[in-house]
C-alpha cells in the first residue's frame, strides 16, 4: 500500500488510484458512482480541458509589441485567453492541452520577434483557490457490508465531507472533502471513534516546487538523488536538471511536507547533497537586474561598435515585419539604414567622380547609441515602478526558529530552518525584534506586533494566547510561540503580492486607446516621412526655396532626406504604450502600502467615477461587535430560563447577533465562576456551555428573519418582528412599546416565542465606528452620494443613518435583495460602489461596478470584490476613490505628454520651423529626443509614489474638482 499512487485528472479533477509499485495493485476508483449520482463527471471533464502557462517575454518596447505577442499567440489553435504585460515582460496564456503544447506558445512568441521562456509554476505567487480534495484512507476492522455502511454514514455526516465511498474488498475508503472545513486527521479520528482502524494514504492535492541543489557534480550524485526521491511516499513526479543543479518536484502536500523532502535529500546522501527552496521571486528580481545590466553593456558597446550592437534592432524589425506588425524597432532601422545606405552611395559616388557629397555614417551610430541610452534609463525607471512588490517580498524573513518536542511532548530543542520550509502545525519561536515567519496563532507568550507593513495600521497590536498573527509582521517586545496554520502561497502576504501582480498584469480600458494608436502609429509616421521627403524635394526641384537653404548639404535630395530621417527617428510609440501600465503599476503598489488592494486596472478606472457608495450597516458602518444591552421577559418565565432558551436556539447560528446572545447568557449564568487566566477560561467555557444549553432539534436559519427550532418538542422562534408575526404570534402592547423605544435608540430588537406564545425580547446594539460620520461627510464633499443598506427594521436603520449623516436608507432588505438595490441605482448609468464584509454581501459586491470588501487583514474575501480594504477602517474607502482619481489624472497627463511630444516633435523634425529659424534637427538629436520621451512618461508615473492618503482632519476640506 505504500506505493499506491493517485493520478490527478487533468485540470484538477478527482484522482484515480493506480498501482505505482507493482502489477499486483488493482486500479481503484471509488468515487465514480458518486460522480454519476451527482452529475459531476461531465462537469469535471469539461473543466479539465484548460491549462495555464506563464511565459517571460523579452524584447518588448511598446504596446505595439504586446499586441504583436497577443496576436501571434491567439492565432494558435487551442488558445483560450492571452494577457501580456509590457512592464512585467510576462504573458499569461490559457490553452487547451489537447490542441496545443507549451512549446508551441514559445515558438509563436519567438516567431513574432521576441525571446521567450517558461516561468516555473513555483515562481508565480498565486494562492491556490480553495477546492475539494479526494483522499484515500486505509480502513481496518471491517468484516461485512454493515461495517461499510456504518463507516460511509459516519463520513458523510461530517461537516465538510461532500462524498464518501468505502470498499470492503480492498479495505480502502475514498473521501471527498473541503480542506477549509475539515482536515485528513479529523477524518481519521472520526473513523477510529467509530471503532475501526484508519490511516491516511494519499490525496488528490498536488503541489510543485523547485529546489536548488549543492553538491550535485557527478552522474553518481544524480543517481543517489534519484534513489532518494523514488523511495519517498507522496512524491508524484520529479525532474532533475544537473546542468543548473535544480530539481522540480510534484508532490502531495497532504502526504509529505516540503521540509521532509529537503531533510530526506540531505540525510539520504549522508550530507553530500543539500537542497534549498528557490525563492519564487528571486528569478524575477534577477531578471530585472539582468535586463538593466544587459542594456548598460549594449550602451557601452555602442559607443565603440554601434553597428554591431544595432543588430538587435534589425532582427526585431525583421521578425515584426515578417508577421505584418510594426514597432519602434522598425522606425529605428528605417532611420539608421537610410542614413547609412545614403552615406555608402555618396562615398562610392565620390570615389568614382571626385565630387564628395557629405556623408552621415555618424548619424546611424549616434541614433543607435542615443536610443540605447534612453532604453537603459527606461529600464531603470520601470524597475522603480515595481518597488512595492519588492518591498513586500523583503518582508518575509529568511529563517525561522522551529521548536522540537521530546518523547514526552516538551519543547527541548530549537532548530533554525529556512522560512520557506515552515509547514502547517509547526510551533515557531519569534524573538523580540524579529519577523513572524508565517500566518498562525499565538500558543504562548504576550507581546505587541507592528502590522503596519501589511495592514497600514500604525499602532502596535497587542498579542496574547489565541491571537492571530500575520507572516512578515514585526514582533516588538516579548517572546512568542506561534503555531503556523498558513504557509507559502496561502499566507496573507502571498495573497497581497498575488493581488498586486494580477492587477499589474491587467489592462485598464483606457489602454485600448493607446493600443489602437500604437497599431497605426508606425505606418502613419512612415507615410509622414515620405510626404516630408517629397514635399521638400519637389519644392527644391522647382525652386520654391532659395539654394542658400541647402548650401550645407550639397543638394536638395540630401536636404530632404535628412528631414525624412528625422521624422522617422523622432516619432515615439513607446511613450503612449507606457502611459497607462506604469501608472497602474505604481498605483497598485502604493495602494498595497496603504492597505488598499486593487484587483485590476479596470477596477481602478471605474472607481474614479463613482456616484454612489453603498454601505452595509453591520460590520461596515458599525464595529461588528454586537452586545446585548437589554433582556426583558413578558411572561411568567424566569430571566435565567429565558436566556438559556434563547442561547440554546442561537448556539447553532453563525450570525454575529447570535454569538452576542450566547455570550450574554453565558456571562449571566457563570460570571465570576470561571478561572481568571485566559487559558483556563477557554478550557472550561465549552464545558460550561454544553451543561447550560438545551437539546435542540430541527434547527433552521431563516435569512433576514432569525432562527427556528424545537426545544422540548415545542417550537421556538428567535428573530425580528416579521418572523413572529408571520407565524401568528401576538406581541402584547407593552412589549411593542418597549420594542419601538429600543429601535428609536438605534438598537435592534430580538423577539422570542416559545410554543407559539410571546415570552420576551432582547435589545442589541452594535457601536458605530468612530470614523463613520467623518467618512460619510467626506464622501459628500467629494461629490459621492452615500447609501446605507441593512436587513434591520426601518426605525433602527433610520436612527443609525441619522447618527452617521446618511439620508438615503434602504432597510429590511433580505440578503438576496441587496444586489437588486445595487442594480436599481445603476439603471440611470450611475457608477455604484458597494462596501461590505465580503462574505454575506458577496452578491451585492459582485453586482456593483466597484465592490470593496472590508476586513481585518487575515480573513479577507477577495473573490467577489474589486478592492480589498485590509484594515477594518472606513477611511480606506476615501483612500481607494482618491487614489483612483489621482492615478487617472496622472494617466491623462501621461497621454497628454506622449501625444503632445509627437504632435510637436514630428512637425519640428519635418522642418516646419526651418523657413523661420534656418535650424534643421539632425537625425541623431531626433533619436535622443525619442529616447527621452519614454523616460519622461515613466518618471511622470513615478510621481505617484509620493501619494499621501487624505487624513481625517482634511477630509472635510475635499471639494469636487
Amino acid at each position: 500500500m505504500a506505493h499506491l499512487q493517485l493520478s490527478a485528472v487533468a485540470g484538477g479533477g478527482r484522482p484515480a488510484a493506480a498501482g505505482g509499485g507493482g502489477d499486483d495493485m488493482e486500479d481503484v476508483r471509488l468515487l465514480d458512482s458518486y460522480d454519476e449520482e451527482m452529475g459531476g463527471g461531465a462537469a469535471a471533464a469539461a473543466a479539465g480541458e484548460e491549462e495555464e502557462a506563464h511565459v517571460r517575454v523579452t524584447g518588448m518596447t511598446c504596446s505595439a509589441c504586446t499586441s504583436a505577442v497577443e496576436g501571434a499567440v491567439s492565432a494558435r489553435r487551442g488558445v483560450r485567453r492571452v494577457a501580456v504585460s509590457l512592464l512585467q515582460n510576462r504573458a499569461h496564456v490559457v490553452f487547451d492541452p489537447a490542441l496545443l503544447k507549451v512549446e508551441d506558445i514559445i515558438e509563436a512568441i519567438e516567431d513574432a520577434g521576441f525571446d521567450a521562456e517558461i516561468i516555473p509554476d513555483t515562481a508565480i505567487s498565486q494562492p491556490k483557490a480553495q477546492k475539494t480534495l479526494s483522499a484515500q484512507f486505509r480502513i481496518g476492522g471491517m468484516t461485512c457490508a454493515n461495517c461499510v455502511n456504518s463507516v460511509e454514514g459516519i463520513l458523510k455526516r461530517l461537516s465538510g465531507v461532500k462524498g464518501a465511498v468505502v470498499a470492503l474488498a480492498t479495505s480502502l475508503g475514498e473521501v471527498e472533502y473541503d480542506p477549509s472545513v475539515i482536515n485528513k486527521d479529523e477524518i481519521v479520528e472520526a473513523i477510529e471513534d467509530a471503532g475501526f482502524e484508519a490511516a491516511f494514504l494519499q490525496s488528490s492535492e498536488q503541489d510543485k516546487i523547485l529546489l536548488g541543489l549543492t553538491g550535485l557534480h557527478t552522474e553518481r550524485d544524480v543517481n543517489v538523488l534519484h534513489d532518494i526521491l523514488k523511495k519517498m511516499i507522496g512524491l508524484r513526479q520529479f525532474d532533475v536538471n544537473a546542468t543548473v543543479s535544480e530539481v522540480e518536484i510534484i508532490f502531495d502536500p497532504e502526504a509529505v511536507g516540503l521540509r521532509s523532502i529537503v531533510d530526506a535529500i540531505e540525510t539520504g546522501s549522508n550530507g553530500r547533497l543539500k537542497a534549498h527552496v528557490q525563492n519564487p521571486y528571486a528569478r524575477g528580481a534577477s531578471n530585472d537586474a539582468h535586463e538593466a545590466a544587459k542594456m548598460l553593456h549594449l550602451l557601452r558597446s555602442s559607443l565603440f561598435l554601434s553597428f554591431v550592437v544595432g543588430k538587435r534592432f534589425y532582427i526585431a524589425a525583421y521578425r515584426a515585419l515578417r508577421h505584418g506588425s510594426t514597432n519602434m524597432d522598425v522606425l529605428v532601422v528605417l532611420g539608421t539604414t537610410a542614413s547609412y545606405v545614403y552615406s555608402v552611395c555618396a562615398l562610392l559616388y565620390g570615389a568614382f567622380t571626385g565630387f564628395h557629397p557629405p556623408i552621415y555614417f555618424e548619424t546611424s551610430a549616434m541614433i543607435i547609441t542615443f536610443v540605447l541610452f534612453g532604453k537603459y534609463l527606461e529600464v531603470l525607471a520601470k524597475g522603480k515602478t515595481s518597488d512595492a512588490i519588492k518591498k513586500l517580498v523583503e518582508l518575509v524573513p529568511a529563517t525561522a526558529l522551529l521548536l522540537l518536542k521530546d518523547k514526552e511532548g516538551k519543547y527541548t530543542e530549537e532548530r533554525e530552518i529556512d522560512a520557506l520550509l515552515v509547514q502547517p502545525g509547526d510551533i515557531l519561536k519569534v524573538l523580540p525584534g524579529s519577523k513572524v515567519p508565517a500566518d498562525g496563532g499565538v500558543v504562548w507568550g504576550t507581546s505587541h506586533v507592528n502590522e503596519s507593513m501589511i495592514t497600514g495600521e500604525s499602532a502596535p497590536i497587542p498579542k496574547e494566547v489565541s491571537s492571530a498573527v500575520i507572516g512578515g509582521t514585526m514582533n516588538l517586545h516579548g517572546v512568542l510561540h506561534i503555531q503556523a496554520n498558513k504557509v507559502g502561497s496561502k499566507t496573507v502576504l502571498s495573497q497581497i503580492i498575488s493581488l498586486v501582480e494580477t492587477a499589474q498584469m491587467s489592462k485598464a480600458p483606457i489602454q485600448k486607446f493607446a493600443d489602437y494608436v500604437a497599431s497605426i502609429f508606425v505606418p502613419i509616421v512612415i507615410t509622414l516621412s515620405m510626404i516630408t521627403f517629397l514635399v521638400w524635394f519637389l519644392c527644391g526641384w522647382v525652386g520654391a526655396y532659395p539654394n542658400s537653404w541647402i548650401s550645407g548639404t550639397s543638394n536638395c535630395f540630401v536636404f530632404s532626406l535628412m528631414f525624412a530621417i528625422a521624422v522617422v527617428v523622432i516619432a515615439c510609440p513607446c511613450a503612449l504604450g507606457l502611459a497607462t501600465p506604469t501608472a497602474v503599476m505604481v498605483a497598485t503598489g502604493v495602494g498595497a502600502n496603504h492597505g488598499v488592494l486593487v484587483k485590476g486596472g479596470d477596477a481602478l478606472e471605474r472607481a474614479q467615477n463613482v456616484n454612489y457608495v453603498i454601505f452595509d450597516k453591520t460590520g461596515t458602518l458599525t464595529q461588528g461587535k454586537a452586545v446585548v444591552t437589554t433582556a426583558k421577559v413578558f411572561s411568567g418565565m424566569d430571566l435565567g430560563d429565558f436566556l438559556t432558551l434563547v442561547a440554546s436556539a442561537e448556539a447553532s447560528s453563525e450570525h454575529p447577533l447570535a454569538k452576542a446572545i450566547v455570550e450574554y447568557a453565558f456571562h449571566f449564568h457563570f460570571f465570576g465562576k470561571l478561572p481568571t487566566s485566559k487559558d483556563g477560561i477557554e478550557q472550561r467555557k465549552e464545558d460550561r456551555l454544553s451543561q447550560l444549553l438545551l437539546q435542540v432539534e430541527d434547527f433552521s436559519a431563516l435569512p433576514g428573519k432569525g432562527v427556528q427550532c424545537l426545544i422540548n418538542g415545542k417550537r421556538v422562534l428567535v428573530g425580528n418582528r416579521t418572523l413572529v408575526t408571520e407565524n401568528g404570534v401576538n406581541v402584547p402592547p407593552e412589549a411593542e412599546n418597549f420594542l419601538v423605544d429600543l429601535e428609536l435608540n438605534a438598537k435592534t430588537g430580538i423577539l422570542v416565542s416559545y410554543d407559539d406564545d410571546f415570552v420576551g425580547l432582547m435589545g442589541i446594539t452594535d457601536p458605530l465606528k468612530r470614523e463613520a460620520a467623518v467618512v460619510v461627510e467626506g464622501l459628500k464633499k467629494m461629490g459621492v452620494h452615500p447609501v446605507m443598506l441593512t436587513g434591520d427594521n426601518w426605525r433602527t436603520a433610520k436612527a443609525v443613518a441619522k447618527e452617521v449623516g446618511i439620508e438615503d436608507v434602504r432597510a429590511e432588505v433580505m440578503p438576496a435583495g441587496k444586489a437588486d438595490v445595487v442594480r436599481s441605482l445603476q439603471k440611470d448609468g450611475s457608477i455604484v460602489a458597494m462596501v461590505g464584509d465580503g462574505i454575506n454581501d458577496s452578491p451585492a459586491l459582485a453586482a456593483a461596478d466597484v465592490g470593496m470588501a472590508i476586513g481585518g487583514g487575515t480573513d479577507i474575501a477577495i473573490e467577489a470584490a474589486d478592492y480589498v480594504l485590509v484594515r477594518n477602517n472606513l477611511e480606506d474607502v476615501i483612500t481607494a476613490i482618491d487614489l483612483s482619481r489621482k492615478t487617472f489624472s496622472r494617466i491623462r497627463w501621461n497621454y497628454f505628454f506622449a501625444m503632445a511630444y509627437n504632435v510637436v516633435a514630428i512637425p519640428v523634425a519635418a522642418g516646419a520651423l526651418f523657413p523661420f529659424t534656418r535650424l534643421q534637427m539632425p537625425p541623431w538629436l531626433a533619436g535622443a529626443c525619442m529616447a527621452f520621451s519614454s523616460v519622461s512618461v515613466v518618471c511622470s508615473s513615478l510621481l505617484l509614489r509620493r501619494y499621501r492618503k487624505p487624513r481625517l482632519t482634511t477630509l472635510l476640506q475635499i471639494t469636487v474638482e
